[in-house]
């Protein structure tokens, strides 16, 4: 006699066994059928083993470990390997972020787990706050896909940043980062520029509408002293004052590495102002600044006319609605007379009283573009060719 096996193999009973089982009071059937699902269980139990055995080794592949198998294809095996390693990093960033995030409290942004590996982040406008701020930065620690971290308008604050700086600044894929509107102020400040100066490769950071005033200044003279990779930095819609104007200049004649700043919309003026236009007169790399709503007034503006006499890299420069009468842009002017490198003067208000120095400075520079308000282009006859065309043909000549 024969018996099925649950794993489909058969298993043969002798027929002495079996006319003893019939006969033994002891081995009543009850009992055989317990001996038959007792044996099922085994090889159940067996086959649950071997199927661990094949998980275990594929788990090995996927960890690196070299496994030999007849006839199959090693370009398909790579590939199966690096997908199934990528899946792997996804489920524990995942995995991470959501343990996170119940550890703080906080709801998951679906955009995070919907990144995978895109090397841009935007979770601008999310509403993470300082709490969800945190359960993020722990989980940034294991993502390597991350070039470009947006989280602008989040009311970070100075803890939210604080717990971002740590990550940060080990980091050593985020090069980008935009912390615009979060309320930083001068704690945030300094986590985030101590961050920065641990981290040289980050190249580009946003830090407009933050609040950040003239204590802030000091951490932000720091980061321009110590950080040569930093290329770009925006500083625009804060509060920086004369006093910070006093503490940026000196480290802008210093900094080695920025190309483009932008600390527009600010309240550079007076002293402030100068100091800045001096610190732009030693710079020997910057290439690209915008100072435009500041006040610099007429000594500023005669001050950047002194420093673009010295400075021969920068090329644009914007310096529109900074309080700048006819005698502040002659002095300016006179500075660009000399200057040889300044490609674009991005809306200087000009008037009848400038004519004759634009004309000058159009003798010897014939590829400035100077750019005025649309309500002053009926002085455009005086300015220079490459401005003239690119008025509406409406305009009155």
């Amino acid at each position: 006699m024969r018996l099925v096996g649950a794993a489909g193999g058969s298993t043969h009973i002798p027929r002495r066994v079996l006319c003893a089982v019939a006969r033994s009071p002891d081995l009543s059937a009850d009992n055989c059928k317990m001996g038959i699902t007792n044996r099922r269980s085994w090889e159940k139990s067996a086959e649950n083993e071997e199927r661990e055995k094949e998980a275990a080794a594929a788990a090995g592949r996927f960890a690196g470990v070299p496994e030999a198998e007849e006839g199959s294809d090693v370009d398909s095996d790579s590939d199966l390997e690096t997908e199934g390693t990528h899946r792997l990093g996804e489920l524990v960033k995942e995995t991470l972020y959501l343990r996170s995030c119940r550890v703080h409290s906080v709801v998951p942004a679906s955009c995070f787990l919907r990144q995978g590996s895109d090397p841009e982040l935007n979770l601008r406008h999310r509403g993470l706050g300082p709490q969800g701020a945190q359960a993020l930065a722990s989980s940034l620690n294991s993502n390597p896909c991350v070039k470009r971290l947006d989280l602008r308008d989040n009311g970070l604050c100075g803890a939210g940043t604080e717990a971002l700086a740590s990550t940060l600044s080990k980091s050593s894929c985020i090069c980008d980062v935009d912390l615009s509107e979060n309320q930083l102020g001068a704690v945030g400040a300094q986590a985030i520029c101590a961050a920065l100066i641990a981290n040289p490769t980050m190249q580009k950071v946003q830090l407009a509408g933050n609040g950040l005033e003239e204590q802030a200044a000091h951490y932000l003279a720091e980061l321009l002293l110590a950080h040569t990779g930093l290329k770009s930095l925006d500083l625009s819609y804060n509060q920086l004052n004369d006093q910070a104007g006093e503490t940026l200049g000196p480290a802008l004649a210093e900094n080695t590495g920025l190309i483009e700043l932008n600390i527009s919309w600010n309240h550079l003026r007076g002293p402030g102002a100068i100091a800045f236009a001096r610190g732009l007169e030693a710079n020997i790399f910057l290439r690209v600044l915008d100072i435009s709503y500041n006040g610099f007034g007429d000594p500023g503006a005669s001050a950047m006319g002194e420093a673009l006499r010295t400075n021969n890299v920068l090329e644009e420069l914007n310096m529109s609605n900074n309080r700048i009468s006819a005698m502040g842009a002659r002095s300016l002017g006179l500075g660009l007379r000399v200057n040889q490198t300044l490609r674009s003067l991005v809306e200087i208000q000009v008037n009848r009283e400038f004519d004759d120095l634009a004309s000058s400075v159009k003798a010897v520079l014939p590829g400035l573009c100077i750019k005025t308000a649309a309500h002053r282009v009926e002085y455009k006859k005086e300015l220079l060719p490459v401005f003239r065309s690119s008025l509406p043909a409406s305009a009155p000549k």
